[in-house]
C-alpha cells in the first residue's frame, strides 16, 4: 500500500483528513463540459453567465464532485473494494474557474460488513475555496478493505 493509502482499522469516527488543493483552470473547466458534452450557456458563454444571478460562469456541480473525488482517492486508493452510495449532496456556493478547492475528509460511520474481511466507511467530504468557504458537502459510503494482518492499523 502506499504511505496515505488505509485499511478499515484506521478510519476512526471523527477523525478528518485533509487533502492537496487543485485550481480548476478555464482549461480544465472546458475541457470537462467538452467531455461530457455540458451545452449550457451558464457554463460555456460569458455573456450569457453574466446575466444570471452568478453573474460570470460557474462550473458544473460534476465538475466539482469528480475533483474533490479524485482528491480523496488516496485515502483509500488500495483498500476501496467499492463505492455504494452517495448522499447529502450539497452545493453550497458557486464554484468558478480560477478557484483553487482542498477537500477535507471526515470519517462519519464505520462498521464491519457481513463479510468480515469488509468494511462500510461513510466519508463525510467538506469542499473549500481559497477563501475558506465550504463551497460543496457530501456523503460517500465505501467498501473498505480490512487489513489482512491481524492487529495491523494503517
Amino acid at each position: 500500500m502506499t504511505a496515505t493509502s488505509h485499511y478499515f482499522e484506521a478510519f476512526e469516527v471523527g477523525m478528518r483528513y485533509a487533502t492537496t488543493s487543485r485550481l480548476i483552470t478555464l482549461e480544465d473547466h472546458l475541457a470537462f463540459c467538452k467531455l461530457v458534452r455540458y451545452e449550457v450557456p451558464l457554463f460555456l458563454d460569458d455573456s450569457a453567465a453574466a446575466k444570471t444571478d452568478f453573474g460570470s460562469l460557474i462550473c458544473p456541480s460534476h465538475l466539482i464532485m469528480s475533483f474533490s473525488t479524485a482528491m480523496t482517492g488516496a485515502l483509500f486508493s488500495e483498500s476501496i473494494l467499492g463505492l455504494l452510495a452517495l448522499e447529502n449532496a450539497r452545493f453550497l456556493a458557486p464554484v468558478r474557474p480560477g478557484d483553487t478547492l482542498r477537500t477535507e475528509v471526515e470519517v462519519v460511520n464505520k462498521r464491519l460488513a457481513s463479510d468480515a474481511r469488509k468494511g462500510v466507511v461513510t466519508f463525510r467530504d467538506h469542499v473549500y475555496n481559497q477563501a475558506g468557504n465550504l463551497v460543496f458537502q457530501n456523503d460517500k459510503i465505501a467498501l473498505i478493505k480490512c487489513n489482512p494482518e491481524p492487529g495491523f492499523s494503517k
